[in-house]
């Protein structure tokens, strides 16, 4: 896994030299933080409809859970370090206090992509997908994260989110 992790890192290094991106993945870290960017997109699809204000309801309360089992359940199962402490100098971020082992961001992100397209059908998938992997990939550009703990956290993501779908659209 260190060799994996050190190319997807010699890969990315590119873009934290760049005023744009530095930006861009900044502030895609800082949004993902508890799932803002995911709470505030479920509240805006809810304006002017009481079904979809259910929705972001359940997403909101499906997000909580899933950090819970990520946090709370996976993470402890792994005792991975975090490439650096801080994260990147170049950037601003919280330093989050769980194991790196698999990034609660990038799970949270591809669990909400999931939930978001059971709730908007598949030509909103590439929004929600697009934005996912913002969020994901931050956390490697922002040096919080390896690589590798950002494909366990898609992986994780992807099964909870697989789970959370059909109950959701049970009580919805």
């Amino acid at each position: 896994m260190t060799s994996f992790d050190e190319a997807g890192d010699r890969v990315l290094e590119p873009l934290r030299n760049h005023r744009a991106s530095n930006a861009l993945f900044g502030f895609a870290s800082k949004v993902g933080d508890f799932s803002v960017v995911w709470h505030i997109i479920g509240l805006l699809r809810a304006i002017g409809s009481v079904h979809r204000l259910q929705q972001a309801l359940a997403l909101s309360v499906a997000l909580g859970v899933e950090s819970v089992i990520v946090n709370q359940g996976v993470k402890r199962l792994f005792k991975r370090e975090r490439p650096t402490t801080s994260g990147d100098h170049r950037f601003e971020v919280r330093t989050p206090s769980t194991s790196s082992f698999p990034s609660g961001h990038a799970s949270s992100a591809t669990f909400a992509a999931i939930v978001l397209t059971s709730f908007t059908g598949f030509p909103l998938a590439a929004v929600w997908l697009i934005i996912a992997l913002v969020v994901a990939l931050s956390r490697v550009v922002v040096r919080i994260h390896h690589l590798s703990d950002i494909v366990g956290g898609i992986v994780t993501g992807a099964i909870l989110g697989g789970i959370a779908v059909p109950i959701l659209s049970s009580i919805l």
